[in-house]
């Protein structure tokens, strides 16, 4: 009998299918996921797949020749968008209403993996090369992943920049308050299962 959840693939004893709400969303997610994100026991990714019913993850570092990603880009019913502070990305909060009067469905892709990997998959990747970028400008402090460090001021988790994009696309930020509810439960509980002081000592300044 394996030990790990068949729904969210953590440990059953930190599994976080308890902590899951449905929210119905208007705007597709694609999470393109590194390997090495895939096992971690910290990941956020599944809880935006596991709360969205159309969010979706696909895993690898090269997704030019990704079927799947390419019929979707080549869609022309669809807007599609990637997370990524490129240079000549917009600010998030621009989309809300252009979106919302467009009638066409909507994707956004985010990519999960640390900051260095997310570099590299983009630049392998050059079907995403052309994509219209947006940043998060909703983003006004360091993220809650306290278990896990970044080296950018606003460094945010998976879960919270789909939460933040989700927030501005739709307008609506209570709608997608659960993410971060069951986000921060997971990171509570794997506080509480670190040895006395480690926590203190290795991700507090």
């Amino acid at each position: 009998m394996s030990r790990y959840c068949e729904q969210c693939g953590k440990a059953k004893k930190a599994c976080i299918c308890r902590w899951i709400q449905a929210i119905d969303a208007k705007t597709e997610l694609r999470i393109l996921q590194h390997p090495s994100e895939m096992k971690r026991a910290i990941g956020t990714a599944r809880i935006l797949t596991l709360s969205l019913p159309n969010a979706q993850i696909w895993v690898g570092e090269d997704f030019s020749a990704h079927e799947e990603l390419n019929a979707l880009l080549n869609d022309p019913l669809r807007d599609v968008y990637l997370l990524y502070p490129g240079e000549n990305a917009v600010p998030v909060s621009q989309l809300t209403e252009s979106v919302a009067l467009s009638g066409r469905v909507r994707t956004l892709i985010l990519l999960d993996g640390t900051w260095k990997k997310a570099y590299k998959m983009w630049q392998l990747s050059s079907n995403l090369h052309t994509l219209p970028t947006v940043n998060l400008d909703n983003a006004e402090q360091q993220g809650n992943y306290r278990i896990r460090k970044s080296p950018k001021a606003q460094g945010v988790s998976t879960v919270e920049a789909g939460y933040l994009a989700l927030s501005a696309m739709e307008g609506d930020c209570e709608k997608f308050t659960p993410l971060l509810d069951t986000f921060n439960r997971m990171i509570e509980y794997q506080i509480q299962q670190m040895p006395e002081g480690v926590f203190e000592k290795n991700y507090q300044d």
